[in-house]
């Protein structure tokens, strides 16, 4: 049984230039303990799904127009904010993408992991501040009882992302979504960072959601992968099967991308162009205009391509020049 069911949500930004088509139609479900990837370039509408969820787009400018988003029977979409800051940290916790900015750099490190403690489980100081120095030292940082009385500035970027892994888990979570945890962070850090992630999420049960424009990653980590362009949701598939079988041009594009499928000396392949201005949304296949994959001469040009089943669990836009070639 799915722990989130999100149905149709739909999240626009009325903006003085237009209303910007963030997020249509996008629905999936997360089970207890799976990873589910949501992968494409930066505007495609990732992040955003995310924070829709959350309560976490400003509004105005933002909206959410439509859809819901079941946990544990509650819609997080029609909740009021003293419901969702009960779930918030709580039950669903939130990596986010920049540990440089996400930390308050005013506030000791201590500070900020036991808030969430004493916030939702009610806990003194002195016992919060033990869970918090037991969090740090689970993430790997050295000398816990010493480094939790530090500022973010005194921590390194991988020891930042890690005290916000720490901070998102400490309250043990249903669900983590992790927005793009590894951005610029080295190899080295990458890989202990997911390795992290993936072993507290062993230890404790907990569902992932990552969201990342980098595949490598998604194929070290993720089950199910849904692959975003242009607000909506092209392809959605199992991760093996995602790389065995990609079927939308954009998902193939995007594999072609992957730097370490060329060959020594060759060229590497680019999406040409850019992704479509979304306050003016295409009739048609948005991916159309960069569609060197396929035909895009057979582009669907007057309706929405949508989700259709083309094998069990694998769903892929219903776009015929971008099902070929």
């Amino acid at each position: 049984m799915a722990i989130l069911d999100v149905k149709n949500l739909t999240t626009r930004f009325h903006t003085r230039n237009g209303v910007v088509h963030a997020v249509e139609n996008v629905s999936f479900s997360l089970e207890k303990g799976q990873t589910l990837g949501i992968v494409g370039e930066s505007g495609s509408g990732k992040s955003v799904t995310c924070y829709s969820m959350l309560g976490l787009i400003p509004q105005p400018p933002g909206k959410i127009h439509a859809g819901t988003a079941v946990y544990e029977g509650t819609d997080l979409l029609k909740a009021d904010e003293k419901t969702l800051r009960t779930i918030r940290g709580k039950k669903i916790s939130m990596i986010f993408q920049d540990p440089m900015t996400s930390l308050n750099p005013s506030l000791k490190i201590s500070t900020q992991l036991t808030e969430p403690l004493e916030l939702h489980e009610n806990l003194k100081p002195k016992e919060a501040l033990h869970r918090a120095i037991d969090a740090l030292a689970e993430v790997g940082i050295p000398d816990p009882e010493k480094r939790i009385q530090a500022y973010p500035h005194e921590f390194s970027g991988g020891m930042r992302q890690r005290v916000m892994i720490a901070m998102a888990l400490i309250t043990r979570p249903d669900i983590l979504i992790a927005d793009e945890p590894t951005t610029a962070l080295d190899v080295t850090v990458q890989k202990q960072v997911l390795d992290l992630i993936k072993s507290l999420q062993n230890d404790l049960g907990t569902a992932v959601i990552l969201v990342t424009h980098d595949l490598g990653v998604v194929s070290q980590v993720c089950d199910h992968v849904n692959v975003m362009y242009a607000g909506r949701i092209v392809e959605s598939t199992s991760a093996s099967n995602l790389f065995a079988q990609p079927r939308h041009a954009y998902t193939r594009a995007l594999l072609k991308s992957i730097p370490g499928m060329h060959s020594k000396g060759e060229t590497l392949y680019t999406i040409p162009g850019l992704p479509p201005n979304l306050t003016t949304p295409p009739m048609g296949c948005s991916f159309a205009p960069r569609n060197t994959l396929g035909d895009a001469g057979q582009c669907i040009s007057d309706e929405i391509p949508q989700l259709a089943e083309i094998a069990p669990g694998h769903l892929v836009q219903d776009c015929p020049g971008c099902l070929c070639g």
